[in-house]
């Protein structure tokens, strides 16, 4: 997995894996690819997944982070567009999240918005940032059903 994405920019790289290791569910490879100090900002701000609006700092926050929202979750993350300068990218994306509720039901979201990865001279992660809207309609999120799956 190490060869996979060399020949793309740093935090290019650094990104495509992250994507990688979310759509495989690979909690340690994702992990991996932060420094000790690194931060998540997903989204910006204060929102229901951060109150406080701090990121999540550390070891131990970005481990809660996975466990909390991407392990419980199917995420599919489509790239629309990808801007590389300096150590980071800005990836222009629409997430797909689905949360199975049992039943035939699950939450469905869909994310639009710009998330940036900047990378230290080693390539790890410095900091992920999601700059997208918590109130905009597309970013809501949506109960549905087996058969609204089958028809939709």
């Amino acid at each position: 997995m190490t060869a996979m994405f060399e020949n793309e920019h740093p935090a290019r790289r650094a990104a495509l894996l992250s994507r990688e290791y979310v759509h495989t569910k690979n909690r340690e490879g994702w992990l991996g690819l932060y420094a000790d100090d690194a931060i998540i900002e997903d989204p910006i701000g204060k929102s229901m997944i951060d109150p406080e609006g701090k990121g999540h700092r550390g070891a131990a926050a970005r481990e809660a982070f996975w466990d909390n929202f991407i392990a419980p979750a199917n995420i599919r993350i489509d790239i629309l567009d990808s801007y590389a300068a300096g150590n980071e990218v800005a990836n222009h994306v629409v997430l797909t999240i689905t949360i199975d509720m049992g039943d035939g039901k699950s939450l469905l979201q869909k994310v639009h918005g710009v998330f940036t990865y900047a990378v230290d001279d080693a390539g790890k992660l410095l900091s992920l940032r999601g700059f997208w809207e918590t109130d905009d309609p597309r970013n809501q999120l949506v109960e549905t059903s087996e058969e609204d799956r089958k028809t939709g």
